[in-house]
């Protein structure tokens, strides 16, 4: 065993932007969506509906949610405490997740064309389908109702620069699709209604504003006082008509590569204890006092301390001589 020490020119950091299928078994696009009942009438119902790969029941590709600033559309926790129920809690809830303010509002549109939401619909995409983050620019979703169907998507490719809600990355989402509502009227806003929500690529969280949708295609929550309006399942419905909802996800992988140089002079001997005498602690092979040969197998990384810290293993043994230099490449993922 020889040892080095790494100069650092020997280190290279690189980051790679992977993205790929978000949905279960890779589908690209969503066209069947199932609910269980169960969940629904439990006490988790009250909050969200979870929306699965198949109709056994396994594999939530995303939930549903709907909040109200003012706890319509649900029952109360307690008929004597006015206004406190589920929908209300989910909205504190989002409103402490993405706004980090208990006093803001949420705002759908920008410019002239904005309006202050009260109440909203949630896709909340399963964690451990989406990775990191949502892929901009890959968000397609078709809602339909009696007043006819829209495709959504964010304004990524529109929009030149990252604008953010507190501390978190968002689009507008507005009629398109591929990220860009192109040469559609009011850019894809609906007037006086602003945008149809809000895209959160890195909590894996979108918002959808029910002026807008109402407007376009007549579907809208019950705001009733102290009774369920089943506005989760009003959303799901809306899904599973328009049959369509594609989403990729967004990793970044860093690498750490490190180059591991050996020169003609080094590393040419062997430690083998089988080539030394054990009487004499001479080397039995003339042959390897002038002419060495080794053939290199494993780079070891040790620390200060001589830890060991890191293995690479060769895809197959190197010959290593005083004529012969090495460039051995060491990938580290994190």
């Amino acid at each position: 065993m020889s040892f080095k020490r790494f100069d650092p020119e020997d280190f290279v950091v690189s980051s790679d932007s992977i993205t790929s299928t978000l949905w279960y078994n890779d589908v690209p696009t969503l066209t069947s969506f199932y609910t269980s009942s169960t969940q629904a009438a439990s006490s988790a119902g009250n909050y969200y509906l979870s929306v699965y790969h198949t109709s056994s029941y396994q594999n939530i590709n995303f939930d549903i949610v709907y909040a109200d600033s003012v706890g319509s559309g649900s029952e109360l926790f307690n008929s004597i405490v006015p206004g406190n129920s589920p929908t209300k809690t989910m909205f504190g809830q989002y409103r402490a997740l993405i706004l980090e303010d208990e006093n803001a509002d949420f705002v759908f549109g920008e410019g002239n064309n904005v309006i202050t939401g009260s109440h909203f619909w949630v896709l909340s995409i399963e964690r451990a389908r989406y990775k990191e983050s949502l892929f901009p620019g890959s968000l397609n979703l078709t809602l339909s109702g009696s007043g006819g169907t829209i495709q959504l998507t964010d304004n990524s490719r529109d929009s030149l620069v990252n604008k953010f809600v507190g501390t978190s990355r968002v689009y507008q989402l507005v009629s398109g699709s591929n990220g860009t509502a192109g040469s559609l009227a009011n850019s894809g806003y609906v007037a006086n209604s602003g945008s149809y929500g809000l895209v959160f690529p890195d909590l894996g969280t979108i918002i959808l504003n029910p002026y807008a949708i109402s407007q376009s295609i007549n579907v809208a929550p019950s705001r009733s006082n102290n009774s369920d309006g089943f506005n989760n399942d009003t959303l799901f419905t809306a899904i599973s008509k328009g049959a369509s909802f594609a989403l990729n996800s967004q990793e970044t992988i860093t690498s750490d590569f490190v180059f591991v140089r050996a020169r003609n002079s080094e590393f040419n001997y062997s430690e083998n204890p089988s080539f030394i005498s054990g009487s004499t602690g001479e080397v039995i092979y003339d042959e390897f006092i002038n002419q060495p040969q080794v053939y290199v197998t494993t780079v070891g990384m040790y620390n200060d301390s001589n830890e060991l810290l890191a293995v690479a293993k060769m895809s197959r043994p190197l010959l290593k001589d005083f004529t012969k230099e090495a460039l051995v490449r060491v990938k580290l993922d994190f």
